[in-house]
């Protein structure tokens, strides 16, 4: 780690390693430069199909995003792996603390300035749909029923036991342009201080619906609740809208149900949380 603090040029600091990640190593990083968040990959095979080089895509969402939101900026990658068994990023420390569990904030006006930022990312454009990582496809329809497959195929291979997604190609055919979606902006990847200071970890970004982004915008609930977010968004719901919205439920939560063999998650109460919202999101399809 030293070795690639040296290469970004920082002169002198100290790395002390932060709580919370699930998959990746994160530190905060003080220099005289300045505050970063150093992240680095572990090694060896990916728990999930989609779970190969995240660093390189959270990089990329960085580099996009940070021109148009309160997005990390990068300041330096190490993706050779010489140094380190992953692969590193180093990138600027954004003010404030999660919005998990804040009962210190105006939420409503929190959530109302969410909405811009989040469209402003959906803005971005990208060159195929899907996952950068795992290469892209010519429609939304193809990239999504392929990333529906590989969950289930990642089910398959550790046990774990799904229902059928119903898929409908017709409301998926709708989606024309491949927006730049995060995909995990739950409140722990939202900072916030007096106001929205930053959206962060993006590395499970892919392009594709916007709506697919609704799902951990409103984690466990519909974000047709969350009007403060959706007045600063600009979003009006329609019948097809609703559709894929429970078709990316499903993805999300099947997605949450698989990752806990690898992860080796023990939290029972948290499995019958994620399983009784995937039941839901297939019976909208059903």
């Amino acid at each position: 780690m030293e070795r690639i603090l040296a290469e970004a040029d920082l002169t002198e600091f100290t790395i002390r390693q932060l709580d919370g990640g699930t998959y990746n190593s994160v530190y905060r990083v003080t220099s005289p430069e300045g505050d970063f968040v150093l992240k680095i990959s572990p090694a060896g095979q990916p728990g999930l199909t989609y779970e190969r080089n995240l660093m390189r895509t959270e990089a990329m969402f960085c580099t996009l995003g940070h021109t148009v939101a309160p997005v990390p900026e990068v300041v330096h990658t190490d993706f050779s792996r010489s140094l380190t068994s992953g692969d590193a990023l180093l990138m600027t420390c954004l003010p404030g603390r999660p919005l998990f569990g804040r009962c210190d904030v105006d939420r409503p006006s929190i959530r109302r300035q969410l909405g811009p930022a989040v469209a402003a990312l959906h803005e971005v454009t990208g060159p195929g749909f899907g996952y950068p990582q795992l290469g892209l496809h010519s429609s939304w329809t193809s990239a999504f029923f392929a990333m529906v497959g590989a969950v289930q195929a990642d089910a398959e291979r550790h046990g774990v036991t799904l229902p059928e997604i119903p898929l409908d190609a017709a409301v998926f055919d709708e989606v024309k342009r491949p927006a730049l979606v995060h995909f995990d902006l739950w409140d722990g990847n939202i900072l916030t201080d007096t106001g929205l200071t930053g959206l962060v970890d993006g590395e499970r970004a892919f392009w594709g619906d916007p709506v697919a982004e609704f799902v951990s915008l409103a984690l466990f609930s519909s974000i047709e609740h969350d009007t403060d977010f959706l007045a600063g968004y600009g979003f009006e719901f329609t019948d097809s809208a609703r559709v894929r919205l429970a078709a990316y439920q499903a993805y999300l939560y099947s997605i949450m149900l698989v990752e806990r063999v690898p992860r080796g998650s023990t939290d029972d109460s948290m499995e019958r949380l994620v399983t009784d919202a995937l039941k839901a999101a297939v019976d909208v399809l059903a």
